[in-house]
């Protein structure tokens, strides 16, 4: 399924178990891993000349600057160059232990904006980054270089590695919506389960309560006369009657669908519908189950195309404690499937 994995390090502990899981999948589909590590020369050469004004008087004459420069410029970038093989030398070692090819990347420039460029040039099948990187705290939650580049990636799945726990046990559970991307994030972990001996769960979230919430505001701002244009009692009622209870119906089809998915590809998935607000409700199950692994699509089934990353996505992928893959995969079930479990209630 995958040929090629992607892991840029930076030997902080959520990296190096990022490496351990890609020599994992790697020999799992005879993949290609591609390591990479980038480093701002340019950042510390910027910075040196913002800081020249702080030096010592002697050191202020304009050819004595420039000496200093030149070294510095020779020191940082030769320095990080080492520091960028030595990360490597990690993913290299983990490598030739396996068996596994292995491609080095050494790249320069603004780390997030450089591996972003790096994943969409050279699609990627998956990539997987760590959550945190060396620059964590106790109160980090997402490290920032992993969140921009996941919002601007658009054709390699995304692994964010967040539970530091040897990979043994736990389940993989999908996130359903009747999205492209989630239906394609179900396809991807059947084969990982299949993979990894791994039960496959297919859950799916409507929240029936929300109108009850809007209904109640529009109440209080809605006058007589323009309570009867809306009609607002018989809107209330409609949804009450038949809207909620079509929702329900909804997404239990796409828990239908996905069993039948799986079914056909030789697997059985045990699926679970939720009702609330959608990321809460995945959350408090993630948090219940503790999965090995959440699968959710980058975009849902309201999202516009040009959307860098859903709401419940980002609620999740800062809230969850487990690993989440974030699926960039499009997978659209056969429309025979789609009808058989559609057409039943309407």
């Amino acid at each position: 399924m995958y040929k090629t994995i992607y892991i840029p390090v930076d030997n902080s502990d959520h990296s190096n178990m990022a490496v351990d899981l890609g020599v994992r999948l790697a020999q799992e589909f005879g993949s290609k891993i591609v390591g990479s590590h980038v480093y701002a020369a340019k950042m510390h050469d910027k910075r040196f000349k913002q800081m020249e004004a702080g030096l010592p008087e002697e050191y202020h004459d304009e050819k004595e600057l420039d000496r200093q420069r030149k070294i510095h410029d020779s020191l940082i970038t030769r320095g990080l160059q080492i520091i960028t093989d030595s990360y490597l030398d990690y993913v290299d070692q983990r490598c030739t232990e396996s068996n596994l090819p292995l491609e080095r990347r050494s790249l320069e420039g603004r780390n997030w904006k450089v591996l972003a460029e790096d994943i969409n040039a050279n699609a990627y099948d998956l990539t997987i980054m760590g959550s945190l990187g060396v620059g964590a705290v106790k109160d980090s939650v997402i490290g920032s270089n992993t969140e921009r580049v996941l919002r601007r990636v658009r054709n390699s799945d995304m692994f964010i590695v967040k539970d530091l726990k040897p990979m043994n046990g736990g389940k993989i559970v999908v996130a359903v919506d009747g999205s492209p991307y989630s239906f394609g994030g179900l396809k991807t972990g059947l084969a990982l389960g299949k993979a990894l001996n791994k039960p496959v769960e297919a859950i799916s979230a409507f929240d029936p309560y929300f109108h009850y919430a809007a209904f109640h505001s529009i109440s209080g701002v809605l006058n007589e006369e323009a309570g009867k244009v809306f009609r607002f009692k018989e809107q209330e009622k409609l949804h009450e009657e038949v809207i909620d209870s079509g929702l329900a119906k909804i997404y239990q089809s796409h828990l239908d669908i996905s069993r039948e998915v799986a079914q056909e590809e030789g697997s059985d998935v045990r699926t679970t519908l939720l009702d609330g607000k959608v990321f809460e409700k995945v959350l408090q199950y993630v948090r219940k189950e503790q999965p090995w692994l959440l699968i959710v699509g980058r975009i849902g089934v309201h999202s516009d195309d040009d959307m860098d990353i859903g709401s419940n996505t980002e609620n999740l992928l800062r809230a969850a404690s487990c690993n989440i893959l974030i699926s960039n995969r499009k997978f659209v079930p056969p429309i025979d499937t789609q009808a058989e479990y559609t057409i039943a209630w309407t």
